[in-house]
């Protein structure tokens, strides 16, 4: 049987365009968008200084805690990866739990 397409809520298709649309801005290796959970949004891409090396997802998160965020609802990750890696996972995790809905797509925004 045939893996079907994953069909992507209204909701969580704005994070792809946003994470889309930062990476491309920044052209950076990862764009990653949360929405938190009051339903705000938060884009980020990879930062990569001599001095601080952040992923996108860990700048998404930092950006949520320091808003005042509680939680987050969806997280849509793109760029190379697979999907996320450790270091990620748990940030996710430490901050939100394990009921966060992850998307994982290329730098395109076609899903994995």
């Amino acid at each position: 049987m045939a893996d079907l397409p994953v069909a992507l809520s209204a909701e969580d298709n704005k994070l792809v365009v946003l994470a889309r649309a930062t990476r491309a801005r920044t052209r950076a290796a990862e764009g990653a968008a949360v929405r938190d959970s009051d339903g705000r949004t938060y884009a980020a891409a990879t930062v990569d200084l001599p001095s601080l090396q952040l992923s996108a997802v860990q700048v998404c998160i930092g950006m949520a805690v320091a808003s005042g965020s509680r939680g987050l609802e969806a997280l849509v990750l793109l760029g190379e990866a697979e999907g996320l890696t450790e270091p990620d996972a748990a940030a996710v995790r430490d901050f939100a739990g394990d009921d966060v809905v992850i998307h994982v797509a290329d730098g395109a925004g076609k899903l994995r």
